[in-house]
């Protein structure tokens, strides 16, 4: 849990974070409008989050599939506007849990998990939009899909299992330049008609806004370190 102190910052961080955004979009020429900030809200408790709800702030994402289930439940029935989204690894047997949880999951990167929430979404008669995470980095230790393998996941997703892929994900290497690999996921967007890009984190969201991004998940720079 983050001190009463970092709680209390969070509605003045998160107005900065907003001007930020605003001040990049000017810089870019882009509307802000075109922007969605994901606050991150992973690990803060509930009482940690109500500040940032209390302050309009809707759009949230989680890591972890069962702690977004612990605790939104109750935030939602007090927000019910609130667009919940996955932005972390997501396992086949969590699939269920997932549709049922989050309104995006923007952590697609292989077939079995696509067809996982294809099945569940199917039989709880929903679709929920998705994303594809591409791992720019060709990193082995990190989650996503290969630059080279993408294109045929995403056609797997729409033309074979319905699959509503609205964009692409991406999380840099940490000891790299940012910007190249915010450059290659907007050329992959294009190239493939893909609308969405969500790229961007407190330390760079200024960088991937002047080079595409319509998600920046913000964390730290809202609720403080963890």
């Amino acid at each position: 849990m983050v001190s009463v102190a970092a709680v209390d910052d969070v509605p003045g961080r998160l107005e900065q974070v907003r001007r930020t955004i605003a001040r990049s979009c000017a810089d870019a020429r882009r509307d802000p409008a075109e922007v969605n900030l994901v606050c991150v809200s992973k690990t803060f408790e509930a009482e940690d989050i109500l500040p940032a709800l209390r302050s309009g702030q809707r759009i949230f994402g989680e890591n972890r599939v069962q702690e977004a289930a612990s605790k939104w439940p109750a935030l939602r029935a007090a927000f019910p506007d609130v667009e919940l989204h996955l932005i972390g690894p997501l396992q086949s047997n969590k699939a269920e849990l997932a549709v049922d949880v989050f309104d995006k999951i923007q952590t697609i990167d292989r077939v079995k998990i696509a067809s996982a929430i294809a099945e569940h979404s199917r039989k709880k008669n929903t679709n929920i939009p998705c994303f594809i995470q591409v791992n720019t980095g060709a990193e082995s230790q990190k989650a996503g899909v290969s630059v080279e393998d993408l294109p045929g996941l995403l056609n797997a997703c729409r033309h074979d299992l319905g699959l509503t892929i609205e964009g692409l994900m991406c999380i840099p290497p940490v000891d790299r330049p940012v910007s190249p690999h915010f450059a290659l996921l907007y050329r992959l967007a294009r190239d493939l008609g893909v609308e969405k890009l969500s790229m961007g984190m407190s330390a760079d969201f200024e960088q991937a806004i002047q080079l595409g991004a319509t998600h920046v998940r913000v964390g730290s720079a809202i609720f403080g370190a963890r």
